[in-house]
């Protein structure tokens, strides 16, 4: 799943050396960490968010056959 993210996001930024997957896994719940370059925020997040939402939407998918809920967290 931490190969997916990167794979979605790097093409997008232009620092791709600064994306960053963290994975903090918890009982039910494993929640993607993703860190990008502060000039980045804006191109991994969109307009109205869209970018971010699809992002989301992939990963949601991706990891829908574990039995446990995921979370993806953008932040610089």
């Amino acid at each position: 799943m931490k190969e997916l993210i990167e794979t979605i996001v790097k093409p997008l930024v232009d620092f791709p050396e600064d994306v960053q997957v963290s994975v903090v896994e918890e009982d039910q719940r494993v929640t993607y960490q993703l860190s990008v370059n502060k000039t980045d925020m804006g191109k991994v997040i969109g307009k109205q968010g869209r970018v971010a939402k699809a992002i989301r939407t992939v990963v949601y998918a991706a990891g829908s056959s574990q039995h446990k809920k995921i979370f993806l967290e953008i932040g610089e």
